[in-house]
């Protein structure tokens, strides 16, 4: 079949760090909770003064944190950290009010971290907040940067990254989660973008999780790809053995080796989620320049079980620019079908 050709808007597979990431980092050399206080440590700041934003104080604040919710209740954010081929991943645990509970794993983008593209209007990134919605409505998550992304950067340099080291990376944060005591019950996916060709790629290779829900994943990394490097670009990377430099339509300068361009040109999301037959929710937007609405689809063809197309008028980055009412309205979505399936 012919395949569409997209335009070239790389903003959207974009994610900013935010300052809070830059505050985590800078906590790190002297507050490290791999093994971390039990929830029930952290007092809830429901009483907290008027006027003031919780979710700012949570910056500065040494871990666990408290996780403000927004009926006044307090969750707890803590910063954890866990081991790959010998190089550390660190993320953040984002717990409920109530114990231990079923967990989400959030799956980030292509240059993204772990609170991922910040939100207009707002002092959250799309995963934070995504986070933060989920501990109200009684499930727990666990945000990673892969290996050569946002803090998970010793030892592993973002020119190593392949879609291959970030499933490793995924595979590895479900083994963590699963003697996890703070973490209960069955365990979802969330991925965006590029994290959603890792979840769709760790669910058909026989992962332990009960759902997946992919957020404007790729389906197609050659195209996609092509059209955010720029064919040329990607069939040099493929043929050059040394690291290859360019510049993202945004401007970004980033660095890339031989493994990942040829991970593009061998990577088949659509026949990994053929091998999973649990429940999928696919979520994707008709204004989508980055990933083709048309990407969608072929997942949803490919997949034979219970699934749930989600489609709305907005961009890949879920009109993020904007404000957060459609990232609101999709992740209420999405706990709705995790919730059809027995949980919390």
């Amino acid at each position: 079949m012919t395949k569409p050709f997209l335009a070239l808007i790389g903003a959207a597979l974009l994610a900013a760090p935010l300052l809070a990431q830059e505050a985590e980092r800078s906590e790190a050399d002297t507050t490290e909770s791999q093994v971390s206080e039990p929830p029930g440590s952290a007092e809830p700041d429901a009483a907290a003064a008027p006027g003031i934003d919780l979710s700012t104080l949570m910056i500065t604040a040494p871990w666990p944190r408290p996780l403000p919710l927004s009926d006044g209740r307090a969750g707890l954010s803590d910063r954890v950290s866990f081991e790959v081929e010998g190089t550390p991943v660190y993320g953040t645990l984002a717990l409920p009010p109530d114990g231990p509970a079923p967990t989400v794993l959030l799956l980030h983008g292509f240059t993204g971290d772990r609170d991922e593209l910040d939100i207009a209007g707002v002092e959250e990134g799309v995963f934070r907040r995504t986070a933060r919605l989920l501990a109200e409505a009684g499930y727990a998550s666990l945000r990673i940067d892969f290996r050569g992304s946002g803090e998970s950067v010793e030892g592993f340099d973002f020119a190593d990254t392949t879609f291959e080291s970030q499933i490793a990376d995924a595979r590895a944060a479900l083994d963590w989660l699963g003697s996890e005591d703070r973490a209960g019950g069955p365990l979802y996916l969330i991925g965006w973008s590029q994290g959603g060709l890792v979840a769709a790629s760790l669910a058909g290779r026989g992962a332990p999780v009960e759902a997946v829900a992919l957020w404007a994943a790729v389906a197609d990394p050659q195209i996609t790809f092509a059209t955010l490097f720029g064919p040329e670009t990607l069939a040099e990377g493929v043929l050059s053995e040394k690291p290859t430099e360019l510049t993202l339509p945004w401007g970004a300068e980033i660095t890339l080796g031989q493994p990942f361009f040829e991970g593009v040109i061998a990577a088949d999301p659509v026949a990994e989620i053929a091998g999973y037959d649990g429940p999928l929710f696919v979520a994707q937007g008709t204004e989508d320049a980055t990933v083709d609405p048309a990407q969608a689809e072929m997942l949803l063809s490919a997949h034979e079980g219970r699934e749930e197309l989600w489609l709305r008028e907005m961009d890949h980055a879920f009109d993020a620019f904007e404000g957060p009412e459609r990232l609101d309205e999709m992740v209420a979505a999405t706990v709705a079908f995790f919730d059809m399936l027995g949980a919390p």
